[in-house]
């Protein structure tokens, strides 16, 4: 063994770095021979408290802790320490001098070893339990732990959350079972565990499964969870009469409505024909504006058949003049090659001129040339002036065609219009549309607009024949969204009314698939709409596509084309 005294060079300093990390070392070999046992790990806090047979040997108690050896490590001067003692000791004294605490020998870690003949001795040592005189088990050290995980005498904490009762073992599952305030019973009502402390607190306010008084005060008692659905039939619920949409502003209980309705029959009639009055002379209005329309479609389309026939000429006459003025450019050319000839041959004559007539006619070439030349110029700009005139033309023609499509848009929007919060769309092309949808060429469709009164609410619906987000190739989406209206200043906010959205059975059976939603006042989707219209709302799963296409009792899609229905509840909403 290498010490600090053996070292022969070098300074100080590396000399004490060395045995520091050798020491170090030795440390770690001597604390990896004796890892301690799991029965000795678990007497570890109770090694103070047992009460040996017969008296412990001196030699068996640790100098450190005054305890029971366990795990047993002997030193070089024959004194054994617990394991976990030894290595507090080192861990605790001065790198360079562990010592005994008997002699003051030092401690080496390298000479420390592991004392499995003493160990074999304490662990066959008998002594009580440590539950006694209750307990009167005696037991070999060895196997106390052991006994003491099965003893009935042996001290336990309630495992019920919030308990703090320790017991014996022979008590605990009675008091677990049967004594205990904090244990789990089932409620007497919904059969869901609670603790036992809580059940009275649940019954009283929570408990879907009570039979609590109605909170409207009528006669029967309903369970807590079905109060919502109670309300629905409550004879003490105020409602509005159910001929409110006609005008009538009576609001009676359930119970009592009916009596009104029977005595005020003749009110009501009155209140439906006034109604069924307005709404003919809106229809009248309406047929009116489509008659005006249409007047306005016949009369742009005599004036484009006009435009069209005026038209034409100048297309032809345009066509005559690129085809003059292409040949005139041809002859230009030409004449330019041939004045060019004529000046380089006078030129020349210039230098050696024979007879005054010759430069005559040459002179005479010369302005016939330049005469044709002015000729071509004239017809270019003639041509120049008739595509000014072309274009103008096509620009009021686009106007007209323009203002036309609008106007026959208009009409079958007008035509198309409902007033009553209901529509019903005919998709026709079904399957051409929806293979369209899926290959991205077309996203959604929209319906016309229609409205919840002549002053009412605008909406429309929107469709996606391939699915949309989650039902994107699986199922049909329908959505309804609020579209910007004149009226919407004088309307209350948010929009309020339950909205049916059907897919209607063609085969006569009558097995149309619906659902409806009822509008969250806090979305943004039922506030005001902003210019653009608001986000849509419905269903992206409304019906699987192979329910639509092949289902069963009903049919949906007949000579490719679906017809899709949409019905706002009208119920509280006040006509302007």
């Amino acid at each position: 063994m290498a010490t600090a005294d053996t070292k022969t060079g070098g300074s100080e300093e590396s000399s004490l770095q060395s045995e520091e990390s050798l020491r170090r070392s030795e440390e770690s070999r001597m604390r990896s021979t004796g890892p301690v046992s799991s029965w000795e790990t678990e007497l570890t806090s109770i090694q103070h408290c047992l009460k040996f047979v017969l008296k412990l040997k001196e030699e068996f108690v640790c100098p450190v802790c005054r305890g029971v050896v366990l795990n047993p490590q002997q030193n070089s001067c024959g004194h054994i320490y617990c394991f976990h003692c030894l290595q507090g000791l080192l861990e605790t004294s001065s790198p360079s001098s562990p010592a005994c605490p008997v002699d003051g020998h030092v401690i080496t870690p390298a000479e420390v070893f592991q004392d499995n003949c003493c160990k074999r001795e304490i662990s066959g040592l008998e002594v009580y339990c440590t539950n006694s005189p209750s307990c009167t088990s005696v037991l070999t050290l060895h196997h106390l732990q052991e006994h003491l995980r099965s003893c009935q005498y042996e001290q336990l904490q309630c495992s019920n959350p919030g308990c703090s009762a320790t017991l014996q073992r022979r008590n605990l599952q009675e008091h677990l079972s049967n004594t205990c305030p904090h244990r789990m019973e089932p409620c007497p009502h919904c059969r869901q565990p609670q603790q036992l402390s809580l059940i009275q607190d649940h019954v009283c306010s929570v408990c879907p499964e009570v039979e609590v008084n109605c909170p409207n005060s009528c006669s029967q008692k309903v369970r807590r969870h079905m109060l919502t659905e109670h309300r629905e039939s409550c004879p003490e619920v105020l409602i509005d009469c159910s001929y409110k949409k006609f005008g009538c502003s009576v609001q009676e209980k359930r119970g009592r409505m009916k009596l009104h309705e029977d005595a005020a029959v003749s009110h009501h009639m009155l209140l439906v024909l006034k109604s069924n009055t307005n709404l003919e002379q809106q229809m009248d209005v309406l047929q009116e504006e489509a008659l005006l329309r249409q007047q306005d479609v016949q009369t742009d389309t005599l004036l484009l058949a006009g435009l069209q026939k005026k038209i034409r000429p100048l297309l032809q006459q345009s066509n005559n003049h690129e085809h003059i003025v292409s040949t005139a450019q041809r002859t230009l050319s030409k004449h330019e090659d041939v004045l060019s000839t004529v000046q380089l041959e006078i030129q020349q004559e210039s230098r050696g001129l024979g007879s005054g007539l010759e430069l005559e006619q040459l002179r005479s070439s010369l302005d016939a040339v330049i005469q044709e030349v002015s000729s071509a110029e004239a017809l270019r700009e003639h041509l120049g002036t008739l595509e000014e005139n072309l274009k103008r033309h096509s620009g009021l023609l686009d106007v007209h065609a323009a203002q036309l499509s609008r106007n026959m848009q208009h009409l079958q929007e007008l035509e198309a219009t409902s007033y009553d919060g209901k529509l019903i769309w005919k998709i026709q092309d079904f399957r051409k549309k929806q293979e369209a949808e899926a290959k991205g060429q077309s996203p959604c469709l929209s319906s016309v607009p229609f409205h919840t009164g002549r002053c009412g609410y605008k909406m429309a619906v929107k469709a996606y024949l391939n699915g949309d987000g989650e039902g994107r190739g699986t199922h049909l989406s329908l959505y309804v969204v609020l579209m910007p209206g004149d009226f919407d200043a004088l309307l209350p906010w948010p929009f309020k009314q339950t909205v049916c959205l059907s897919v209607l059975d063609q085969s006569g059976a009558g097995n149309h698939r619906s659902l409806s939603f009822r509008p969250d006042p806090t979305s943004k989707s039922f506030q005001r709409p902003a210019a653009d219209g608001n986000v849509a709302v419905g269903f992206s799963c409304f019906i699987p596509l192979n329910k639509l296409e092949t289902p069963q009792n009903a049919a949906y899609v007949i000579d490719d084309t679906m017809f899709v229905k949409v019905k706002v509840d009208m119920a509280g909403l006040d006509q302007l």
